[in-house]
């Protein structure tokens, strides 16, 4: 916990950005156009102003990669290298894990089991690696991506995986085994294979090569979907890339598993391919996490490049950036870097790279030649593309290139665009049901919502927001001497404030305000060192952590250069901290003292309904002894009551 820096740990899968004390980035939990996801290094904490998710470094791995406390622990322990001893599992404890881990498990055990086949069994080093090799492939790198090879036998991994104590059930989940007619047999037998790692460096699934020369079989096959493999939300590669990315404000999209490892081994690590599957928008948010720029790289088949047009259109609907590079004829991105140096690679990726405006025309040209009609299919074609693309300014500049390359007028490629934004805007404001769409209607429905006036949770709140921001920063604070004249003391803000309320015997009513505030209190009292804000932030009460985060974090943040710029003294609450707390105080009270006068006025209507006036008139005494202390705490808020 004191270790880990939460900007460090958060960084590995978020693209962050300074802003002031701060840094910000989009949210990887929930889809976001503007960022609101901000990193607090000073307080170690995240906390997202969108969707609410929030906590430590901790929380973020558990959150992120779905694991227990424990294993988030692991992976931060293995990140600052913290040695963890723990005893070995035995093959009964394995099997005691819960499903996602066993899966895990099962996959971590698979590719250990295939790397030590690829290196260490003859048919493994005859077979396997010196195909590997025949790619140009070097021993570091093939074992840096961990690949391996899986013997040519039906269930040479499914016996050692029963001999190591793992479930058949767990075997069969996680796509590794196949179950049919009473027996279990391999997956991926006499293939090379690619693991698939999470964004942690975790193995969730395989990919396998055949060797052979089998019209049977297919040439590549992948892990089917498991509770912990979704391909549509994999990108292979992600996790050795996604430093790379960031460094170079850019991504390579490519199709193969060996396109990645070969362009990854000539230095240009920002590469990334789709896991066995058709671009997803899932797999584009997961990549712009790191940077709004995608370069995919094209093998030059005009079948798949028309096919990509769909891909296209869902990176710019997503606001990204697209550039294409198309290798020549027979060439793609694996061949033509083992073919090449890397400077003439270098060169080859930036002359080549085009716009996909440009990429498509060029494209769809070849197709219309001189037919007017293909021509006005073509021109709509690309003006649907523009309309996709979510920035009116980025809008506007394609419409321009666009009449200058279909030699058209502007205005009229305008007008085709607003047609289809308009389109666009009715077909949003229409809901589908069973089949039909059905107009929502203009007006809404109000709903009303029932407000206690006479509810204390904002003030508790900010009371609770003060002493975790505050509690140990000193200030000055009126007392009476032993002769009863006003004297200044310095105190803690944590002192002012558990002070003055245990004075006035005043609670919380919200439980999880109540424990912070007996935490201080308790120290308080036995002349203990004061929590700093870490102490709740890491609270083993979830309510409690998970408020502190809440309260420790704003959306909002001062320009560290205000005052300096525009010359503008800003009165901060730092710097008004006395009156701050002071306020809080007594804004509590006057609402805790609205609450008394609302139950003391339903005793006295019920003394007045049941005439029993010897009560009525102590009641009506302690109601005008409460409005005179709610008049007095408002006096001094500078407020006027009017009821």
């Amino acid at each position: 916990m004191e270790t880990a820096r939460v900007e460090e740990v958060v960084g590995e899968f978020v693209n962050l950005r300074k802003r002031g004390v701060n840094m910000i980035g989009l949210c990887p939990f929930h889809n976001e156009k503007t960022p609101s996801f901000t990193v607090s290094p000073p307080k170690g904490i995240f906390k997202c102003f969108g969707c609410g998710k929030a906590g430590n470094a901790v929380n973020f791995v558990m959150e992120h990669e779905h694991y227990t406390y424990p294993e988030a622990l692991r992976y931060i322990a293995r990140k600052y290298n913290i040695e963890i001893e723990e005893e070995e599992q035995t093959p009964e404890q394995i099997q005691d894990l819960n499903e996602k881990e066993s899966l895990y498990a099962v996959s971590t055990f698979a590719q250990k089991f295939f790397t030590d086949q690829l290196f260490h069994t003859e048919e493994g080093k005859a077979i396997g690696l010196s195909y590997f090799k025949s790619r140009d492939l070097r021993e570091h790198t093939i074992e840096q991506f961990q690949l391996g090879y899986s013997p040519d036998s039906w269930d040479a991994f499914t016996r050692h995986a029963f001999d190591n104590g793992f479930k058949q059930d767990y075997l069969v989940k996680s796509g590794m085994c196949i179950e049919k007619n009473g027996k279990t047999f391999d997956r991926f037998n006499a293939r090379v294979i690619f693991p698939i790692h999470n964004l942690s460096g975790r193995v969730i699934g395989f990919g396998g090569r055949i060797l052979k020369s089998d019209e049977k079989k297919a040439k590549y096959i992948n892990s089917p979907e498991s509770d912990i493999y979704n391909k549509s939300q994999v990108l292979y590669g992600l996790y050795f890339a996604k430093n790379a990315i960031i460094k170079k404000d850019n991504c390579f999209l490519v199709e193969g598993y060996t396109d990645v490892i070969s362009l990854f081994q000539a230095g240009f690590e920002n590469v990334v391919a789709s896991s066995g599957t058709s671009l997803t928008t899932d797999q584009i948010r997961l990549i712009k996490r790191y940077t709004p720029n995608i370069t995919i790289l094209y093998d030059g088949d005009e079948a798949g490049l028309k096919a990509s047009f769909r891909g296209i259109d869902m990176i710019l609907e997503q606001g990204m950036n697209v550039k294409i590079v198309m290798f020549p004829q027979g060439e793609d991105p694996d061949s033509f870097v083992r073919s090449h140096r890397s400077m003439e690679v270098e060169e080859f990726l930036h002359s080549g790279a085009r716009d996909f405006i440009q990429f498509k025309t060029n494209i769809l040209l070849q197709d219309a030649k001189n037919d007017p009609v293909k021509k006005a299919g073509l021109i709509k074609e690309i003006v649907q593309s523009i309309s996709v693309i979510p920035d009116q300014i980025m809008r506007s500049v394609y419409v321009k290139e666009c009449s200058v390359m279909m030699e058209m007028a502007e205005q009229t490629l305008m007008n085709e665009l607003n047609k289809m934004l308009r389109k666009k805007l009715r077909q949003q404001n229409l809901q589908e049901f069973d089949g039909d769409f059905i107009e929502i209607p203009s007006t809404t429905v109000e709903k009303q919502v029932d407000i206690n006036l006479n509810d204390t949770e904002y003030q508790e709140r900010d009371v609770i927001r003060l002493l975790l921001n505050y509690g140990n920063d000193e200030i000055d604070a009126e007392q009476e001497d032993e002769n009863g004249a006003l004297i200044t003391i310095k105190t803690t803000v944590a002192g002012l404030i558990t002070n003055d309320l245990k004075h006035d015997e005043i609670t919380f009513s919200n439980s999880t305000y109540q424990k912070i505030f007996d935490d201080y209190a308790d120290l308080l009292e036995n002349e203990e060192i004061l929590p700093n804000e870490r102490y709740f932030i890491n609270h083993p009460n979830k309510k409690v952590s998970s408020t502190a985060i809440d309260l420790l974090t704003s959306p909002y943040e001062l320009s560290d250069n205000w005052e300096t710029v525009a010359r503008i003294e800003v009165l901060t609450e730092t710097r008004r901290l006395k009156a701050a707390v002071e306020s809080s105080i007594l804004s509590f009270k006057a609402k805790k003292i609205e609450q008394l006068i609302a139950g003391n006025q339903q005793k006295l209507k019920e003394a007045e309904q049941s005439e029993n006036y010897e009560i009525l008139s102590e009641i009506l005494k302690r109601q005008q002894e409460l409005k005179n202390i709610s008049k007095l705490i408002n006096n001094k808020l500078g407020r006027v009551i009017t009821r």
